[in-house]
């Protein structure tokens, strides 16, 4: 049994496709031509830029297309991010091979369109033209001369002529669901084969998650350096003092008692000051309150401990659990934030917007300092960039001279 409802759709795209199939050959070929033709004298790279660009706009118009007819979305294609100069960007769009792909389906697509609009045409014609003919046939003149399919099987007379015609109409109608299908699926196939590229993708991906788990080691590798000098440079030299202090205590603990008391007072002294300072450091990795409370707490403490005023704002409710590595990259952006706020922003008010969606967590940190904040080799926030890369995560940060600076992450949550 025919599925109607398909072929409308069908219908519609092979009558359509003509009208995008000559707009775009039109376009890419008069672009292609003129490009290179002037890359002569240079005005051929922009040509060709805006050319590939157009190319890229039909392709996407394309899939589109296919995926209503189709029922569903096509496999995913790349394209190569196009960031840093301006010579970089054309080049990369030069090179790009999407772009020349999707340049060859809007030439090479003419032909094959031509051929499926002219049978679409036909066939419905010939079913409707054929199905309606016993409303219109008697009004139809005949010449002694002519001869139609009846005559040419032997049957005269209008009766003969109308059944004839009747019947090859209803052939016509009866096919035309099965032939608009096939001429959609050879149409489709073409833009599945230049349109989609699921292996580039995929390679794509890759080298996306081996940089981003490559940022995550170095990240990890940075902190561990930091958190070993901070031991060594504050608890262990505390710790050592404490050993030196309860020594000598209990060297006086007999002949001076009162010294030793001075000196066991300067050793808790010295120990509380090292349990500060451990739990300073734990902050920056995983602090209990994250692992026993979950990220709501732990941010909320985080941000009473700023010496800037900071509020937080949080769509989250304190039991919903993320992902560890979520909670942990998230808490670490935020603390570390909060800790460049504190000793760079010069800020008087600081919030720390946390919001949620079906596929990410977003934080954000605003300040009203002094702005001039940036990501670049050697500062923090390039540590945080690092951390939000092995997590899948991205960081924008926007912070004019004068401020404000607003701090964005993105992290993606698992499925």
């Amino acid at each position: 049994m025919f599925d109607f409802v398909q072929a409308r759709r069908d219908l519609a795209y092979l009558l359509l496709g003509i009208v995008v199939g000559l707009a775009s050959f039109v376009t890419l070929i008069c672009g292609l031509l003129l490009g290179i033709g002037a890359l002569v004298v240079w005005v051929g790279v922009p040509v060709l830029i805006a050319t590939l660009g157009a190319a890229r706009m039909f392709a996407g118009l394309e899939r589109r297309r296919v995926a209503a007819v189709i029922g569903r979305e096509l496999p995913p294609v790349y394209y190569a991010s196009s960031t840093g100069s301006r010579s970089r960007r054309i080049w990369t769009v030069l090179k790009g091979p999407q772009y020349w792909r999707d340049l060859a389906h809007g030439i090479l697509a003419m032909p094959v369109w031509v051929f499926t609009w002219g049978v679409t045409v036909i066939w419905v014609c010939a079913a409707v033209v054929g199905t309606l003919y016993p409303l219109f046939g008697w009004l139809v003149p005949g010449y002694p001369d002519s001869q139609g399919l009846a005559d040419l099987m032997g049957l005269h007379g209008l009766p003969a002529n109308i059944v004839v015609n009747t019947a090859l109409g209803l052939v016509f109608l009866g096919t035309t669901p099965a032939v608009l299908r096939g001429l959609t699926i050879v149409q489709t196939a073409l833009a599945r084969a230049l349109l989609t590229n699921e292996k580039a993708v995929l390679r794509a991906r890759t080298e996306q998650l081996t940089v981003s788990r490559s940022a995550a080691v170095q990240a990890e590798a940075q902190t561990l350096r930091r958190v070993e000098r901070d031991i060594h440079d504050g608890p262990q030299q505390r710790l050592v003092r404490l050993t030196m202090d309860l020594e000598a205590a209990r060297r006086r603990m007999n002949d001076n008692p009162e010294a030793a008391r001075t000196l066991v007072d300067e050793a808790l002294a010295q120990s509380h000051e090292a349990l500060n300072e451990l739990r300073a450091v734990s902050r920056g990795i995983a602090p209990p309150i994250l692992i026993d409370r979950g990220l709501v707490a732990a941010l909320a403490a985080a941000a009473a401990r700023c010496p800037v005023a900071t509020s937080l704002e949080c769509d989250l409710s304190e039991d919903r659990r993320l992902a560890e590595s979520v909670e942990n990259a998230a808490y670490f952006v935020v603390s570390e934030a909060l800790t460049n706020v504190a000793k760079h922003a010069r800020a008087s008010r600081c919030v720390v917007t946390v919001t949620t969606d079906a596929t990410s967590l977003w934080l954000r940190v605003t300040d009203d300092g002094v702005g001039g904040a940036h990501i670049g080799k050697g500062h923090g926030l390039a540590g945080l960039s690092d951390r939000l890369a092995g997590v899948d995560g991205q960081l924008d940060v926007h912070s004019p001279p004068g401020g404000p600076t607003v701090l964005t992450a993105e992290i993606l949550l698992p499925r």
